[in-house]
């Protein structure tokens, strides 16, 4: 069991259909929300935000396979087939109708799973993933979903590219431990074997896209204004054409979940409490 700096986040490893994923649990409380990390950090990523959201819900964080430190499975590497294993953890620690949130790539794989399985699911905070049809992205995360192949990665030196990526979080200062947690993850062959989900979004978005219009489930979108590796059109997109959704643009970049922690914890919290069952009423399309 691994400790974070602060002592708020225990971490533990359990077997989801044949795969060694590694999770945090906070208290238990009537509501449930299932945290899905973004890329190419881990459920540390919530460490801000975590004793506050904590207050409102009985917290089940995971790595998902392929990122983080969990085990991975090729046929996982999509939005569409995370959204399969979203539900499966869901089930797995017994969260009934959980609130979902799924920032960076948790974002397409939460909207496969409300899509997919109507009324599983009570509500999603999405943000700061791939969406657009025709795929807007921006900077690094463009040359590796258009890159003819994995080839040209595989002799970079993988603690570096995550390095570079985390440069972008622009006021929160990375605990050391956390920013190891990072590091350590995408040893190996393991970032580039993650590149694999963003590399889908050719194939997944426009499935997406199709399947928007009739997701019912209540969705909170969380994007930041200067985001350059996915540009604030992707939210953009997404409320355009979800029947139940709420946008919010935050003075930030990339990581919301960081650079404006109390924002984004305010934005989830108000959302948990009762947001949620009002979304897009009055809301402008």
């Amino acid at each position: 069991m691994t400790r974070s700096a602060n002592q708020t986040i225990r971490t533990q490893f359990r077997d989801i259909d044949g795969l060694n994923v590694r999770f945090a649990e906070s208290e238990d409380r009537t509501e449930h929300a299932l945290l899905l990390n973004p890329w190419p950090e881990s459920l540390f990523a919530f460490e801000p935000i975590w004793t506050r959201l904590a207050e409102h819900a009985h917290l089940v964080a995971i790595d998902l396979p392929g990122f983080g430190h969990s085990e991975g499975r090729d046929e996982l590497m999509s939005p569409r087939a995370m959204g399969e294993f979203v539900i499966r953890a869901a089930d797995t620690f017994g969260l009934d109708n959980p609130h979902v949130v799924g920032p960076d790539v948790g974002t397409g794989a939460a909207l496969f799973a409300a899509a997919q399985h109507p009324g599983r699911l009570r509500s999603l905070v999405v943000g700061s993933g791939g969406a657009a049809v025709r795929i807007q992205l921006g900077g690094a995360l463009k040359d590796w979903v258009e890159a003819p192949d994995l080839d040209s990665f595989r002799s970079l030196d993988p603690r570096q590219i995550v390095a570079s990526t985390l440069g972008s979080i622009e006021r929160y200062v990375l605990p050391d431990s956390v920013r190891e947690d990072y590091l350590s993850a995408y040893e190996g062959d393991r970032f580039v074997e993650s590149m694999r989900y963003a590399r889908a979004y050719p194939t997944d978005l426009p499935i997406l896209r199709d399947l928007l219009p009739k997701v019912q489930t209540p969705v909170q979108i969380i994007a930041g204004e200067h985001d350059s590796a996915v540009p604030p059109v992707n939210a953009e997109f997404l409320h355009q054409r979800l029947p139940n959704s709420k946008l919010d643009c935050l003075d930030a970049g990339h990581f919301t979940w960081e650079d404006d922690a109390d924002r984004y914890a305010a934005l989830v919290t108000s959302w948990w409490d009762g947001g949620y069952a009002t979304a897009g009423s009055g809301s402008p399309r």
